[in-house]
């Protein structure tokens, strides 16, 4: 099995939060992601929207683009919209040759507004599933036709939370809906890690390794508090300096046979944890875990 090793810029630089990382260039970012080890990275605020502008950087820091979010609005918005929407991005990253676009769903999202309770996040109705599972299922299509398939990121403060949720959607979507199985939201959310692997193995088709600080996240006041709250707290961190046990969540999706981009991806402040030195641990963690269960780790070929 190959696995590809990526990271994500939120821990140089945070969109949602400014005040975090937002004076540190995306030469930094890349220069040290490459230093870290990486052979990948995920966009950002900073990055180039096309790729005659992105494509030679990216080259030039001997970096592939793996992926990156895209903020979905399916749930609410007209089909074709949403396809007219997704266009630049869907162009950016086949003409790239990234493995997926990241979705998130963020209509009614409260995952970036700094005053908003984590209790106050949007629900579906059990109802309204099966009508929303039709739309993304048909976008995703739209997405795979096109040729970048959609890995549907199951995230803090959105519709789809909690492993409950992440059920429904899965039920009432296609085959053509993979899943970005995240860690840290899942473990944030109260949901078993492991049994979301064993569950949906087939439906994986990218992975972010984002590590928690339990303790934080233990004493957070979701009446109170908000996912914004909640990192600038330190409920993030990378594998290898936090609470979940990689050893095991490596070897699940080891043992459901997954191949592809691990992506290191914790949004801190970079005033506290150095990112190039978070990157490493990360890295380090990731490597240890991966060879421990025979996976090739990919290497960047110019």
């Amino acid at each position: 099995m190959k696995a590809k090793l990526g990271i994500a810029p939120i821990a140089w630089s945070n969109d949602d939060l400014p005040e975090l990382g937002g004076e540190t260039s995306l030469d930094t970012c890349l220069s040290e992601s490459k230093l870290a080890g990486f052979i990948g990275v995920e966009t950002g605020g900073k990055f180039p929207k096309t790729a005659e502008k992105l494509d030679p950087i990216l080259k030039n820091h001997k970096l592939y683009l793996a992926s990156g979010w895209y903020s979905g609005t399916v749930l609410d918005n007209d089909l074709e919209n949403e396809k007219d929407k997704v266009l630049q991005q869907l162009t950016l990253f086949r003409d790239l040759g990234a493995a997926v676009l990241a979705y998130g769903e963020t209509s009614g999202t409260i995952q970036n507004v700094r005053h908003a309770p984590l209790n106050t996040k949007r629900k579906i109705h059990s109802e309204d599933f099966k009508e929303y599972g039709r739309k993304l299922t048909l976008f995703a299509e739209f997405c795979e036709d096109f040729g970048v398939p959609i890995s549907f990121h199951h995230h803090m403060g959105t519709a789809i939370e909690t492993e409950e949720e992440l059920d429904k959607l899965m039920t009432h979507t296609g085959e053509a809906v993979k899943l970005l199985f995240d860690t840290g939201h899942m473990n944030f959310a109260g949901g078993n890690s492991l049994n979301i692997i064993n569950k949906y193995a087939k439906r994986i088709n990218h992975v972010h390794t984002k590590d928690i600080r339990s303790e934080i996240i233990s004493k957070l006041d979701r009446d109170k508090e908000s996912f914004l709250d909640a990192v600038l707290k330190g409920a993030f961190t990378v594998p290898g300096d936090g609470s979940i046990n990689f050893v095991e969540v490596v070897e699940a999706l080891a043992r459901n046979n997954y191949e592809g981009w691990f992506i290191v991806e914790a949004e801190q402040d970079p005033a506290k944890a150095n990112p190039l030195e978070y990157a490493k641990i990360g890295f380090n963690e990731l490597v240890n875990c991966l060879k421990s269960f025979d996976y090739q780790i990919s290497d960047y070929q110019d």
